[in-house]
């Protein structure tokens, strides 16, 4: 069994601030949280996914953020450190998909985002109910 499955994803929040003049250089920066909170003994989890894409100088001239949220279904004998990670590869595509398309069907040049190696990431871990 996979350590995941995703069983669905829905947007919450999107934000888009798109207010440079033609031929403004755009120096890109990004960051991102994901959070996963886990259904007491169903064996199910949601996974909430938030990245901002913006201009490093002037944020105010050009900003992307979405928050997305994954349903999962997870292996309960896998570790809760891999069912994060997994959780968050398999919610990645569809959030890199959709600033790519925002951005494309805005009129500017569409926003690739870069992949996030998330198995190379810290990962804090608050169990609640000591799991």
């Amino acid at each position: 069994m996979l350590a995941v499955r995703l069983q669905g994803y829905k947007v919450d929040e999107i934000e888009f601030i798109s207010k440079a003049e033609n031929g403004t250089q755009i120096k890109l920066g990004q960051s991102y949280k994901y959070n996963v909170q886990y259904a007491k003994d169903q064996n199910v989890c949601r996974g909430q996914f938030e990245i901002e894409v913006h201009d490093n100088d002037k944020p105010d001239i050009f900003k992307i953020r979405v928050v997305t949220v994954g349903i999962f279904q997870y292996n309960p004998d896998e570790r809760k450190e891999t069912i994060h990670a997994e959780s968050f590869k398999a919610i990645f595509p569809y959030v890199k998909s959709l600033i790519t398309t925002i951005t494309a069907n805005s009129g500017i040049k569409p926003i690739l985002i870069p992949e996030i190696d998330i198995d190379s990431q810290e990962i804090y871990r608050f169990d609640s109910h000591g799991n």
